[in-house]
């Protein structure tokens, strides 16, 4: 036992001894040493006496307080990457065989290596938070400019409705005074928003200050947001679908575009603002109306409970300046020769349908033919919506009115033709034709009131008598379809029908002669047809042009009678 005290007491005096002279800062490989937590233990894992396992050795001391402390407060390089890589603690980590260092990174080996170059000291809390600050605001800063960028439109409409508040009140019952002048309402509003507008606390760049009073005025004086595009010439027709969708045609084709209303009630005030102004009404009593503005545009609203996704306004606008046939010429919906033909019809008094589809520009061509009355005859117009634009100075102008809230005072289109016979007409013009009105029109054709003139929908020649025969048989009167046949016949003259192609454009397909009962069939005869052989342009737009049949028509005697000639060259000039 004795013996077995004694070896291991030498062997811990040598373990001491080695651990004496073993340099505390150099390492092996020649840099910094690392610090006491990262060297594996001292202790001996065995003790091999006599062949057997001697009893694990005692572990060696730990370092003193006072030689760990300037490690953990200063650690080196080496020291600093250790602890990033193991960062388990001297305690926590069991105890592992020295392992010797390679031969290769030897002292002389180590000093001739590159010395690695400083490294950051890792963040602290502070600097954590520092580093998480900058990079959140740097991610985060996209999401902020676009909240900003939202909250500015929603102070900007906040603005406007309490600039538009104050300036109602302010004005009161000047915007509905009927003696004031347009042009002085406009610079009174002007003045007043002005100054609301200078009162204001908010401040305002020039291009928002600009914005408000032009929206204001639209929505006081015109029709809010859609009162740019009526004043665009290049805008045919405005649709609204809903208070936040509205399309235009523009040059013939459908766009989106950006204007919307502030809610539904802002559209509803819209409505109410048209429809007032030429005495008519919209409720959910009478979700429909047909109305007009001042320019003559027609007007069509529908309100809920018909119209399911929010009331529907179309207005279809007709330019400040009346069409004329240059314009149609221009354009290429007519031809010289057929221009000259139509004009010699008009002043011989024939009696003319003009016929078409929707948006086809039938009111346009029957204000062009319109428009070769001669200035001494009396004119009496008989519309829905005053739409015609007549330039002669003898004109009655009609209109036909709904009923009132009470189902009463309902004057029609056929009360109104009736009522213009008693009139002295030269001439009735009836803007569309469109139920049992069509057998009074036929009627004053055929009772002298020659050169009359109205439109109605269809799609061809053909079609043009088929519908009116329909109409004729809703005044309910129980007629001989042979009898209604014969009546179109005698009365009608002459058949222009208009088309509206898929480029856009408008124009008239066929100048149609009305002959003779055949039968039971009445026979047509087109004098011009329009020729779409020559296909289109690149951009989609028809090539074809009216052209002559080399037909002459039987109503040249008519004419002749009424001291109108029709130059023969008409006909036989770029014919089929």
């Amino acid at each position: 036992m004795s013996t077995l005290s004694e070896r291991l007491e030498a062997a811990r005096r040598s373990v001491a001894g080695k651990h004496a002279d073993t340099p505390s800062d150099p390492s092996p490989s020649g840099g910094d040493a690392a610090p006491t937590a990262t060297r594996p233990s001292h202790a001996a894992a065995t003790a091999t006496v006599g062949g057997s396992a001697a009893p694990t050795a005692p572990t060696a001391p730990a370092a003193p307080p006072a030689a760990a402390a300037p490690a953990v407060a200063a650690p080196t390089v080496a020291a600093r990457s250790a602890v990033a890589v193991t960062p388990a603690t001297p305690a926590a980590r069991p105890a592992q065989p020295q392992t010797p260092p390679s031969s290769t990174a030897g002292p002389l080996s180590s000093r001739m290596a590159p010395s690695p170059g400083p490294v950051a000291p890792a963040p602290g809390p502070l600097s954590s938070r520092t580093a998480a600050a900058a990079h959140g605001g740097s991610e985060n800063r996209p999401a902020q400019l676009r909240a900003l960028a939202g909250q500015e439109p929603d102070r900007i409409e906040e603005l406007k409705a309490s600039v538009h508040a104050t300036l109602l009140a302010q004005l009161g019952a000047q915007l509905y005074d009927q003696d004031l002048d347009q042009s002085e309402l406009d610079s009174r509003v002007r003045s007043v928003l002005g100054s609301v507008l200078a009162a204001q606390d908010q401040p305002l760049s020039n291009a928002d200050r600009a914005r408000l009073t032009s929206e204001i005025t639209d929505d006081i004086l015109g029709y809010g947001p859609i009162d740019p595009y009526l004043r665009d010439p290049e805008v045919s027709e405005v649709m609204v679908n809903g208070h936040d969708d509205v399309w235009l045609e523009r040059r013939g084709r459908l766009v989106k575009a950006e204007a919307r209303f502030a809610d539904e009630a802002h559209l509803r005030r819209t409505i109410d603002k048209i429809v007032s102004r030429v005495g008519r009404r919209i409720d959910e009593s009478s979700p429909m109306v047909d109305a007009r503005l001042p320019d003559g545009s027609r007007v069509n609203a529908v309100v809920p409970p018909l119209a399911l996704d929010g009331s529907a306004l179309t207005i279809r606008k007709f330019s400040a300046d009346a069409l004329t046939v240059h314009d149609l010429l221009a354009t290429g919906a007519l031809s010289p020769e057929a221009a000259d033909f139509l004009h010699a019809c008009v002043r011989g008094r024939l009696n003319i349908v003009v016929s078409g589809g929707t948006g086809a520009g039938k009111t346009t061509t029957l204000n062009v033919l319109s428009s070769f009355i001669p200035p001494d005859e009396r004119i009496v117009t008989i519309e829905d919506a005053a739409e015609l634009q007549l330039s002669q100075g003898h004109v009655v102008r009609l209109e036909a009115r709904p009923s009132n809230i009470e189902g009463k005072g309902a004057v029609t289109i056929r009360d109104l033709v009736r009522n213009s016979l008693r009139m002295r007409p030269d001439r009735v013009i009836v803007g569309e034709v469109r139920d049992a009105s069509a057998l009074d029109m036929l009627q004053a054709m055929n009772t002298g009131h020659d050169g009359s003139i109205c439109t109605l929908h269809s799609n061809g020649p053909r079609d043009t008598l088929s519908r009116m025969e329909t109409m004729v048989l809703m005044a309910g009167m129980d007629l001989p379809v042979r009898v209604i046949r014969e009546q179109m016949a005698s009365a009608v003259d002459l058949i222009v029908h208009q088309a509206r192609f898929k480029d856009g454009t408008r124009r008239i397909t066929h100048i149609t002669e009305v002959e003779r009962m055949e039968g039971e069939i009445i026979t047509l005869q087109d004098i011009f047809r329009f020729d779409s052989s020559a296909g289109y342009d690149e951009s989609g737009r028809s090539l074809g042009r009216l052209r002559s049949t080399n037909l002459r028509p039987k109503f040249l005697d008519k004419l002749a009678a009424a001291n109108v000639s029709v130059d023969p060259a008409l006909f036989a000039a770029d014919p089929f």
